[in-house]
């Protein structure tokens, strides 16, 4: 497998190579040279594979001997050991549900999968790995379940203050070992500005191998296509096209999406769904990108996103050419009051129970089949269990749903609290990278 940047000004590299570096020298982001189209008889018989060895069949084709077939396969089996089941709500209506997860977020999928990778070739090696994350939410919480207790590497995450809910922030603050929490006085955006600063600081580079946990890592964004290849599987008996739809902040899990369909995965649309960060659906009405200085904080807060740093994917995989993408993704953005409307419709007709994120995503679903007529069907993406949520739910729905018991946790928070300033991040850095 040989990955390129999407500025084109750095040297391909190796699968190995690019998941240890994260970012390309130039600030572009990897992605393959080429991704393969799986054979019309993978996608023909999918439907008998269950989940595991779905996604054992797509990381094989796009990893191209890597890692090998036996030694993968086992990787994903330890990894994934979990799956992503399409619950149907009414007729040609579906909900692909991604957190039945440690940490109960679709995040787990992409974590567990690097770690594991990552974990095989430091093996191989002996050396000791940083890992640098940004989380709005969920990243954080999946990453530090993912990668704790993993010899030889450490793991600093940042993340907004206050601006994650209580549950995500207990997830990513209270396992201590090796895994370090930063809370970031700023925004999201912030938060990664300095990850990505870090990453081409070379000065640091040199003394310390880092490597990012965020979907700007392409070990992340990988196995996020598996999950839409068995959404696919479970509703092929429908024998109608499909329509997929995303809550889309950073754009990561859309862009895997993508990957899967020019994998050979047959979809009629995607649906990028967000909230008023809704600087995707304006560039697909306008052809212009225009990132929003500073997000704006919303209710589905893990789509807080001014400026989506898998945007330049995206594109990529339409080669810069909006029309073709605008052809294959539709953009809707709705504001907290729809998202609470949706999260009541969600439980008051069908008797589901959706975070704000998963209602973000039924709501463009909605959008996009009434102005289709109804000749699709549809699943949409819920990212995240609703336990996640709990006084967003309380207030919307007049009740407290029951927290799952691996969401009730108990623990002490431990988080630095830090300016949004590079130079106070370096300093931190220095003191705790091994």
């Amino acid at each position: 497998m040989r990955l390129q940047s999407t500025r084109h000004q750095s040297p391909e590299v190796g699968f190995k190579e690019a998941i240890f570096r994260g970012l390309p020298p130039d600030n572009g982001l990897y992605l393959p040279v080429e991704i393969p189209t799986l054979s019309s008889s993978f996608w023909q018989y999918c439907d008998q594979l269950n989940f595991q060895e779905i996604a054992t069949a797509m990381a094989c084709g796009i990893l191209q001997g890597s890692i090998p077939e036996k030694e993968l396969r086992a990787l994903i089996f330890k990894a994934m050991d979990f799956s992503a089941p399409a619950v149907k709500l009414h007729k040609d209506l579906y909900c692909l549900e991604l957190f039945h997860g440690p940490s109960m977020a679709f995040k787990d999928f992409g974590a567990r999968f690097m770690a594991t990778t990552m974990s095989y070739f430091l093996e191989q090696s002996g050396e000791k790995l940083n890992i640098l994350v940004a989380t709005s939410g969920d990243t954080g919480g999946a990453v530090a379940q993912g990668f704790f207790g993993v010899p030889g590497i450490s793991v600093t995450i940042l993340y907004p203050k206050g601006k994650v809910s209580q549950v995500q922030e207990l997830q990513l603050t209270t396992l201590g070992g090796n895994v370090k929490a930063i809370e970031v006085n700023g925004t999201f955006d912030d938060c990664q500005a300095l990850v990505k600063q870090a990453f081409l600081d070379e000065e640091l580079r040199s003394k310390y191998r880092l490597a990012s946990a965020n979907s700007i890592n392409i070990a992340r964004l990988i196995p996020q296509s598996f999950y839409y290849a068995y959404a696919y599987a479970q509703l092929k008996h429908l024998w109608k096209d499909l329509v997929i739809s995303v809550p889309s902040g950073n754009f990561g899990n859309l862009t895997a999406g993508v990957m899967a369909m020019k994998m050979g995965m047959p979809v009629s649309y995607f649906v990028a769904a967000t909230n008023v960060n809704k600087v995707v659906p304006n560039y697909l009405e306008s052809g212009e990108f225009q990132p929003i200085s500073p997000s704006i904080p919303t209710l589905s807060n893990a789509m807080d996103v001014g400026n989506p740093s898998n945007f330049p994917r995206l594109l990529a995989l339409f080669n810069g050419d909006v029309e073709k993408m605008r052809a294959k993704i539709k953009g809707f953005s709705f504001t907290d009051e729809e998202t609470k409307l949706g999260v009541k419709e969600l439980y008051e007709s069908y008797h589901y129970l959706a975070c704000p994120h998963t209602s973000v995503a039924y709501l463009g679903l909605k959008k996009a089949m009434e102005m289709d007529g109804g000749e699709h069907a549809g699943v949409f993406l819920s990212t995240a269990h609703f336990g996640k949520f709990l006084p967003e739910m309380e207030s919307i729905l007049g009740f407290s749903p029951e927290l799952p018991e691996a969401l009730q946790i108990s623990g002490k928070k431990e988080a630095t609290e830090m300016d949004n300033t590079y130079a106070k991040f370096r300093a931190y850095l220095t003191q705790h990278l091994i």
